[in-house]
């Protein structure tokens, strides 16, 4: 029996389900990364770190919330503390002294967020981070990273998948006001960099490319990409949305001795629920304030109508105070976990792949095109997506692990020793 006939006929009311999905939704999704062939199976329940689907498949889940689920899926103390609070309600509208309870923690831990700004999605932060960098500088273009990931907002649509010179969608103008750098190629980066210096509003970047292929920046290369913004008065942002809070409490910047001007936090700081967070210098966040200054003179930054709900608010803080008292442990643990992945595939795999990553996050790439090294986006694009794909598919099907495919995988407290042993045992099995 084929995989694919082994995952139908376990899946037979997810089939069913999603294709009423397919009626009612655009391509049966509400993410477009969320399909996959021959259809997704559809989740009843989640609990720790396992996922179960309508035909009581019980999955271990690497993919964890889009990465956000560091405690794993359900965790007690924030399960609680979101019962608490929805009996007072979770919509008010209005400010609320959950928020400030967040703050005060975010603050702490994040030394740049001098002045926090709340939004209800990863997507909207950026967005808002580079119009705050335009009214700032009084300049235009924003450089970002090929294969860097900061969500579907217009301003960086760009040169996310390869080939990176194709426009990503239909729709997107003023593209010209997007520049593309290679990732940990500072010289490269340097020349495109002084080509549109004059009018550079900022630089946004990824300390660890999530979505382009969960490859870490080297310190020299930000420190570089850093010191010509700094000279340029151009604003140095950082997109700590995967990585804050994932490998330490707090940041990864302050490990590599950075100076970020603003930075954008979500995922981990929503504890599960909706967030985003533009946060960072004082001086530089007062822009935002539209408090007696004329539009001119103004960046308007909003945050929607559901920003700093309290439900969000509440799972937020929940979150953050438990790895804040468990910090040493939590990390411990989470660090070692993926050290064990990621050293346990490459011995199983060898030199068919090389398995990139930090901490808790990893991702397997079969290579080929003779790719040795995978330092930027462009070399994770080169090995193949589709033997990525296939294989965490065969996981899906016969092995009760689930990862979305094609990427990355992220590990969580409700993970263990025997989890990933297990990984490692089903991945001996993968026929190329």
């Amino acid at each position: 029996m084929s995989i694919i006939s082994e995952y139908k006929k376990k899946t037979k009311k997810s089939a069913k389900l999603f294709g009423k999905s397919l009626k009612l939704h655009v391509n049966g999704v509400s993410h477009n990364i969320r399909f996959y062939e021959p259809y997704p199976f559809v989740v009843k329940q989640s609990s720790g770190k396992n996922l179960i689907d309508v035909d009581d498949n019980k999955y271990t889940d690497y993919w964890m919330g889009h990465w956000s689920l560091i405690l794993g899926h359900g965790p007690k103390n924030v399960k609680k503390s979101l019962q608490t609070q929805f009996e007072k309600s979770w919509m008010y509208g209005t400010v609320n002294e959950q928020t400030i309870k967040l703050s005060e923690i975010i603050s702490k831990a994040v030394p740049v967020a001098e002045k926090i700004r709340y939004v209800t999605s990863g997507t909207e932060a950026t967005m808002y981070a580079v119009r705050l960098a335009r009214s700032v500088t009084g300049r235009k273009v924003i450089a970002k990273i090929d294969g860097g990931w900061h969500g579907y907002t217009s301003d960086l649509l760009k040169s996310v998948n390869w080939p990176f010179t194709e426009s990503e969608s239909s729709g997107v103008i003023n593209e010209e006001k997007i520049v593309s750098i290679p990732y940990n190629n500072l010289e490269e980066s340097i020349k495109i960099l002084k080509k549109f210096s004059k009018d550079l509003a900022g630089v946004i970047i990824e300390p660890v490319l999530g979505g382009g292929g969960c490859i870490p920046a080297t310190p020299e290369y930000l420190k570089g990409i850093q010191e010509f913004v700094r000279k340029n008065k151009s604003l140095f942002i950082l997109d700590e949305i995967v990585t804050g809070f994932r490998f330490r409490f707090g940041c990864l910047y302050p490990t590599m001795k950075l100076d970020p001007d603003i930075v954008t936090l979500g995922k981990i700081v929503g504890g599960g629920m909706a967030i985003g967070v533009m946060c960072g210098k004082k001086e530089i966040m007062e822009y935002a304030d539209t408090t007696g200054k004329k539009k001119s003179e103004r960046s308007y930054v909003g945050g929607g109508t559901f920003s700093a709900n309290p439900a969000s608010m509440v799972a937020g803080y929940a979150t953050l105070s438990e790895l804040k008292n468990s910090a040493n442990t939590t990390y411990s643990k989470l660090n070692k976990l993926g050290d064990m992945a990621r050293e346990g595939l490459s011995k199983t795999f060898g030199d068919k792949v090389i398995v990139t990553g930090k901490g808790s996050l990893f991702m397997t790439h079969f290579v080929n095109n003779g790719i040795t090294e995978i330092i930027n986006s462009t070399d994770a694009a080169k090995c193949d997506s589709a033997k990525l794909q296939k294989y965490h598919f065969k996981m899906i099907a016969q092995d009760g692990i689930f990862f979305l495919p094609g990427k990355l995988g992220a590990i969580s407290m409700a993970h263990t020793n025997q989890d990933i042993k297990k990984l490692i045992r089903v991945s001996e099995n993968f026929k190329f």
